[in-house]
């Protein structure tokens, strides 16, 4: 994955926001394969831990958005999770889609050796529960397709303390005057702002650049936002659309 950088690229890299999340239901091994099928470079993902301290991929605190269960991931084991249908809210095509394991994504990803990993830790979490995804990356040899990510500086850190190898990223919503600092102190290789950030900031790319940070913008699906991105000189787009992101850049090359 990009790492840190002399200046703007002249193609960004395209990310498929928890999968190719526009065809297939978000965050499902379904998603997972539609994004290697669509050409997308890297899969974004995010990663919660169930109440016995398993690790699987879900976005929201609660199953209710993307499952036909209900409650908190955290109350919850893991054999209930994998009980629960995360596809038929989407379409009933994709009924019995389960919520994916991190050892299953492990195992997709080592058969498409072509597509990395913005992994998204959601929440603050301790050294030692990271170790749970840092681990078996390192185990599987995918460590260098993966960069790990979060809002959460205190989770940063504890990546960075759990394995100082792995390259890291923050996530941000605004670029506070401090922001270069704190991705210093937290040895961060990317910087990866909201999409919004593009239009009230439009020369944080070059100053994030300057630092020697990577960019990965969030999360744009339409052309005329993945232009001005482009213009931006934005490293890599995070998008719903892989498929056609891809589809666009290939025709302006």
């Amino acid at each position: 994955m990009t790492g840190p950088l002399t200046g703007p690229v002249a193609r960004p890299r395209v990310v498929a926001h928890r999968g190719n999340s526009a065809v297939a239901p978000q965050n499902t091994l379904a998603a997972f394969e539609a994004a290697a099928r669509a050409g997308a470079d890297a899969l974004e993902i995010d990663v919660r831990l169930t109440a016995d301290g398993e690790v699987v991929v879900l976005h929201d605190d609660t199953v209710d958005a993307t499952t036909n269960g209900s409650g908190k991931l955290a109350d919850l084991e893991l054999r209930e999770v994998r009980l629960l249908d995360a596809g038929s809210w989407f379409s009933p095509a994709f009924a019995g889609q389960r919520v994916p394991t991190f050892g299953e994504v492990i195992d997709l990803l080592r058969a498409h050796k072509g597509l990395d990993l913005l992994l998204e830790v959601k929440g603050p979490w301790t050294a030692q529960e990271v170790r749970r995804v840092t681990e078996p990356l390192r185990a599987a040899g995918l460590a260098d397709r993966t960069v790990a990510q979060s809002f959460w500086p205190e989770t940063v850190a504890a990546l960075r303390d759990a394995d100082p190898g792995l390259r890291r990223g923050l996530l941000v919503t605004t670029t506070p005057d401090d922001l270069v600092e704190r991705c210093r102190e937290l040895g961060v290789v990317m910087c990866n702002p909201m999409g919004t950030v593009l239009r009230d900031a439009p020369d944080a790319v070059a100053w994030l650049h300057d630092a020697g940070l990577a960019t990965a913008v969030w999360t744009l699906n339409e052309p005329e936002h993945w232009a001005a991105a482009v213009a931006l000189g934005v490293d890599e787009i995070i998008t719903d659309r892989p498929d056609r992101l891809a589809g666009w850049l290939a025709g302006r090359d």
